[in-house]
């Protein structure tokens, strides 16, 4: 019943197993909470779902010794990058609330009036410039924001990642 004793391919699919529940709950905490997600939730979002895709993929095709690395690394940079959003989220979280900072326009808002050429540019400038909406905090676990869990879950599967494609078998 040791996770770390699981071979490569349970582990894989266990980390992607994972990333689904995070999905899940998010959706569930979007539509049955009616907490509607900031745009830096919905970055975090794409991480995990990179992170979902790259632990599926290792789990599915069972690659030997450089594989498993490579996969490893994939699943690490998709942590790594969730852990960064999650992180300056945090920091958002963080500051004093400005009265002066108004409230940017939601993530439909930015993709459906921008240009195709122009709306991941200006979306990501929105995200990480617009922080009247990120700077909410509208879901606790035990007095912890989201973002923190999310960054606890980053880490988490990213570490898992690693233990399982370089450990030796």
């Amino acid at each position: 019943m040791n996770p770390f004793a699981w071979p490569y391919r349970s582990q894989y699919l266990l980390g992607f197993l994972a990333c689904a529940a995070l999905i899940g709950y998010a959706y569930y905490v979007q539509f049955s909470l009616g907490i509607e997600p900031c745009p830096l939730c919905i970055f975090q979002r794409i991480a995990v779902i990179a992170m979902g895709v790259f632990f599926l993929i290792g789990a599915i095709h069972g690659p030997k010794a450089s594989g498993r690395r490579v996969y490893a690394l994939l699943v690490l940079l998709g942590a790594c990058a969730g852990i960064g959003i999650a992180a300056y989220h945090l920091w958002v979280q963080a500051q004093p609330p400005n009265p002066l900072a108004g409230c940017t326009p939601g993530w439909n808002y930015w993709v459906e009036n921008y240009s195709l050429k122009y709306a991941w540019s200006k979306t990501l400038q929105a995200a990480f410039t617009g922080h009247a909406d990120c700077a909410e905090v509208n879901w606790t676990f035990l007095g912890l924001s989201m973002p923190f869990w999310t960054l606890v879950s980053f880490a988490a599967l990213g570490a898992g990642a690693v233990w399982a494609g370089f450990r030796r078998r």
